[in-house]
């Protein structure tokens, strides 16, 4: 029984004149991505395969080469695609926000797809990944929305208070093939 590693990118510094998939991770995000390479090391990753986005892109490398095990960045991994999405100055705000996105799943409620969408865009491109490294221990470095809408997909949770409780940066760790989370 093989498993998968995904981690939730670490912290990031906010730019509002940027749109999100160009946010570096902040001072306090990179020292949390060198702490968690540790727990990752536990599991024996063999690869870090990453989002495009920046964020991800940075968890990905800082972890990578805390274990020194190679890293790549692969498409489609990204986050629930909000280009064109207004920046929410409140939390309060953003946070009814993606309730709504995780409550209407089939509704475009805000960006360019659809949760059901950015679901099934990052399910392929994880198959893909299965495929390509069948005998590795991968580490997918990602976003919130399109993990915690994937891993809802296959294990029973409701999503919203499972992606409220990720922090940044967090891991989880799902069995193959079924993707079912471990305890």
């Amino acid at each position: 029984m093989g498993k998968l590693l995904f981690v939730r990118h670490a912290a990031v510094q906010i730019n509002p004149t940027q749109p999100a998939n160009k946010w570096p991770l902040s001072k306090d995000g990179r020292s949390l991505a060198r702490q968690l390479a540790p727990k990752i090391a536990a599991h024996s990753p063999s690869w870090i395969v990453a989002s495009e986005e920046q964020k991800a892109r940075d968890t990905g490398q800082i972890i990578a080469a805390e274990l020194g095990v190679p890293w790549q960045t692969a498409p489609d991994l990204h986050e629930h695609d909000r280009h064109g999405a207004p920046f929410y100055d409140s939390r309060e705000q953003f946070l009814n926000i993606v309730a709504e996105v995780f409550a209407n799943p089939d509704e475009l409620i805000f960006g360019n797809e659809t949760a059901v969408q950015a679901r099934e865009r990052f399910d392929t491109a994880v198959h893909h990944l299965i495929t390509a490294y069948p005998t590795d221990t991968l580490v997918i470095a990602t976003h919130g929305t399109v993990l915690t809408l994937f891993l809802a997909h296959y294990n029973s949770f409701l999503p919203f208070p499972f992606w409220q409780n990720l922090k940044l940066p967090d891991f989880v760790i799902v069995r193959l093939p079924d993707m079912a989370l471990f305890d």
